[in-house]
């Protein structure tokens, strides 16, 4: 936090990277919890197939916001 206004153009270039980091991280994983409900009323998805896969989509919604670090 500081006083310096010249930081503004990053601060609002960083907010836009940051957005669409969560809707990215919204829609994978709404995406692996639909396919999940679709096997499992196919009866091709076990229980712990989609504990596994939440886990790991998890995961990877967390390494995916952790980019937003370097920038």
């Amino acid at each position: 936090l500081s006083d310096d206004l010249s930081r503004l153009p990053w601060l609002v270039a960083h907010s836009r990277r940051t957005l669409a980091v969560i809707r990215q991280n919204i829609g994978f994983a709404l995406a692996v919890k639909a396919l999940f409900v679709a096997l499992t009323f196919l009866g091709a998805a076990s229980l712990w197939m989609a504990i596994a896969a939440d886990m790991g989509a998890s995961l990877l919604v967390v390494a995916n916001a952790l980019r937003l670090l370097r920038g």
